[in-house]
This record gives C-alpha cells, sequence and structure tokens, in this order.
C-alpha cells in the first residue's frame, strides 16, 4: 500500500495526520471526561487503546511509520489547550501527555521493526499495538514519578513497583492496544483505494472535509474543556 501507488502525496497525509491526531486528542480531552463520570474501569488502557486506533488508521492508510511521530504532537496540543482556555498550568497535564508522546514514538518505532512495507497483518498489527504499549509504558513509570506524580501513580512507588504497575496497567494497555490498532490499521487499509480515488478525482472537496471535520475536533474539544472547567 504505497503511498505513490494509491496517489497520496504528503499534503494529504498531512491532513489525515492532522484529523487523525485531533481525534485521538479529542478521545484524550472529551472521552476522558466521560469515562471518569461514569465510573467505567481501565480508563487508561481504553484511552490507550482509542489512540493506538488512531495511530494504526494512519499507518493503515498511509504505510508511513515516520507519520506515526507526528500524531501525539496533535493530540499533545488539543490536550494543551486547557492552558489558555481555563488557565491550568501545564504541569496538570504533564503525565498524561508524556504517556501520549512515548505511545506515539514507541508505535512509530514498532512500526519500523514489524510492519515496514510488509503486507498488512492482523498478528503484526496486534503486536505493534501491545509492544508499543508496554514499551511506553516502563519509561512513562518511571518518568511519570518524576515529572508529575499523582496519587495513584505514587501508589506504585518502592519496592516492586514497576512490576505492580505493569500488571495493574501496562498489560491492560497492551490488551486494549493489541485489539484496536490492528482494527484501525486494516480498515483505513481496506477502504485507502477510495481515499486514494476521491482524492485523485475530487482533490478540493475532500481536503476541505478533512480539513473541517478536523476544525470540528477542535472545536468540540473546546467545548469539552469549557464545560468541565
Amino acid at each position: 500500500m504505497n503511498s505513490k501507488r494509491r496517489g497520496i502525496d504528503y499534503k494529504d497525509i498531512i491532513l489525515a495526520v492532522a484529523l487523525l491526531g485531533s481525534l485521538w486528542g479529542l478521545f484524550e480531552v472529551a472521552v476522558d471526561e466521560g469515562i471518569r463520570a461514569a465510573g467505567v474501569p481501565f480508563r487508561a488502557g481504553i484511552l490507550t487503546g482509542l489512540g493506538m486506533l488512531t495511530m494504526g488508521a494512519v499507518f493503515g492508510l498511509t504505510r508511513k511509520p515516520a507519520a506515526l511521530l507526528l500524531m501525539p504532537v496533535v493530540a499533545i496540543a488539543m490536550k494543551q489547550m486547557t492552558v489558555p482556555l481555563v488557565g491550568a498550568t501545564v504541569m496538570c497535564g504533564a503525565n498524561s501527555c508524556l504517556a501520549v508522546g512515548l505511545q506515539g514514538f514507541a508505535a512509530a518505532g514498532l512500526g519500523v521493526a514489524l510492519l515496514g512495507k510488509k503486507r498488512i497483518s492482523l498478528a503484526r498489527g496486534a503486536a505493534t499495538g501491545a509492544g508499543a504499549a508496554v514499551v511506553s509504558a516502563v519509561p512513562f513509570y518511571f518518568a511519570g514519578l518524576k515529572l508529575a506524580p499523582c496519587n495513584y501513580l505514587l501508589s506504585f512507588a518502592g519496592s516492586g513497583g514497576l512490576a505492580r504497575f505493569m500488571v495493574s496497567e501496562g498489560l491492560v494497555w497492551a490488551a486494549f492496544s493489541a485489539v484496536l490498532f490492528p482494527v484501525g490499521m486494516i480498515l483505513a487499509a481496506r477502504y485507502g483505494e477510495r481515499f486514494s480515488s476521491l482524492v485523485s478525482e475530487r482533490p478540493a472537496i475532500l481536503r476541505g472535509a478533512l480539513a473541517g471535520l478536523t476544525a470540528a475536533c477542535w472545536a468540540v474539544a473546546t467545548l469539552a474543556i469549557l464545560a468541565t472547567a
């Protein structure tokens, strides 16, 4: 699924990354609050899996692991809208932004190692998602305790803390990611040819739609942040 063969140029890749990165940020901003309010378990695992879903979709569409490096930048920028909108400090969401960044970098690295230009595979996609979750969880544990430790993370401090954290959180992140990364990847790969056709046939309409949907994500995120301030 080479981007040149399918007629997707870098402008369209950037638009796709902007939209799906914004969707990831919207999950982090709006869905996070909904999960908290409803008391749904495995909140961090669900959010990690949803982030992996969007990254899987970007990879399935572009087949470029490097595109995954841009995803967390967009999502983090949206999460940090709390600073100008409600006067929160940058450190208020530092740990969640750290997790998003580490997940994106880990997915990009494993995308190169396990996927690259190989044929789309459910098994390789699941390994990439689960592996990225586990690989990102380890540095998150150590860096999170130093950066902005919350009471929950501090409960894992001390002897055997990393092992307890990985059982309680890391493996849960991996389980959701093993399912949702390949789902996003396979769905995007399956419908990517249609995307390519639309780019070729109606580029202005498609690009306008992508930009409009991206703007809508940011508008909804803004309202969600203001509503929960």
